[in-house]
């Protein structure tokens, strides 16, 4: 396989992530950095890929601590891994956050299902829920969640690819510029 394949198979690969419920790439780690300079690891979910600029899109709620971080340090890192393909996907880079009531965050709204809508009402994230959010839940009462409702942009600076092999692991790095342009790519291993 050729570094160009490695590159276009894997952006391929989570492009195609946020509709298929079975890709292993579904599912990512967002990392994040706490203020004392902590790395803070949660699994979010894939929402949109462009593939040509290297934009990952994820969604949350800007009351959670993920939001605070990603405010006050921008860098971040996301890690995927497909079983089926034995594959890692690490993608370094930067995020740019587009808070409720902005053109991205509200055009993302309007494609949610009533029911992740209502995720976004109540509380915030990790506070245990009282009878009247419970009800809002189960009513898909969703205003309220909107005004809590962000995006998270991610723009890949980098992309460390892993494919754990049979006789041996196979490893390359690539690099972007701001346009996702691929820069630079080589083999690590073999």
């Amino acid at each position: 396989m050729r570094l160009e394949e490695v590159d276009s198979s894997a952006w391929l690969a989570l492009e195609g992530a946020p509709e298929d419920p079975q890709s292993g790439f579904r599912f990512i780690d967002l990392c994040s950095v706490d203020r004392g300079g902590r790395p803070q690891a949660r699994v979010v979910v894939l929402r949109r890929v462009d593939r040509l600029e290297r934009l990952v899109e994820i969604h949350t709620d800007t009351r959670s601590q993920k939001w605070v971080e990603l405010s006050n340090n921008p860098i971040a890192t996301i890690l995927g891994f497909c079983a089926s393909a034995r594959v890692q996907l690490r993608l370094s880079g930067t995020v740019r956050l587009h808070p409720p009531g902005s053109d991205l965050a509200n055009h993302a709204w309007s494609k949610l299902s009533s029911w992740t809508r209502s995720t976004y009402a109540g509380g915030p994230p990790g506070d245990e829920p009282n009878q009247d959010e419970i009800n809002s839940f189960t009513s898909g009462a969703d205003a309220d969640g909107k005004a809590f409702f962000g995006v998270v942009l991610f723009q890949a600076e980098s992309l460390d690819w892993f494919e754990l092999g049979k006789p041996t692991n196979r490893r390359a790095i690539l690099d972007y510029d701001n346009a996702g342009v691929l820069t630079a790519s080589r083999w690590v291993n073999p």
